[in-house]
């Protein structure tokens, strides 16, 4: 299996934790435990997932934990809708991540149809 390092949708997953991580600070201090929990979850389960996959001894395998990481994205995606029409985050932001997270899940889909 590839180095999960080396890949392009990890790295790529690892910067948008940081990008996560800064905005959810901002969030509500009643939010800590509720959406800002869930959102940080879901953002560190796609890296997580891909590096799992890496490290497992088959292909199967491997798209399994890309299937996991790809629903991590779709619902970190959700939590960010609600985030935004909670006006926890602004319209501007939401779209970066929005571009962010759809690249990344397209990346996911691709690497998984190459296996």
């Amino acid at each position: 299996m590839n180095y999960f390092r080396d890949l392009k949708v990890w790295q790529k997953s690892i910067q948008l934790n940081k990008l996560i991580y800064a905005a959810t600070k901002k969030f509500p201090k009643e939010e800590v435990y509720g959406l800002t929990s869930q959102i940080r979850r879901s953002a560190v389960s796609i890296p997580s997932n891909i590096a799992e996959g890496c490290g497992r001894e088959s292909k199967k395998e491997f798209k399994n934990f890309l299937g996991i990481a790809l629903g991590s994205a779709f619902e970190l995606e959700t939590q960010l809708i609600i985030a935004l029409d909670q006006n926890f985050i602004e319209k501007e932001d939401f779209d970066g991540f929005e571009k962010e997270i759809r690249h990344i899940q397209n990346m996911i889909i691709k690497l998984h149809s190459t296996l």
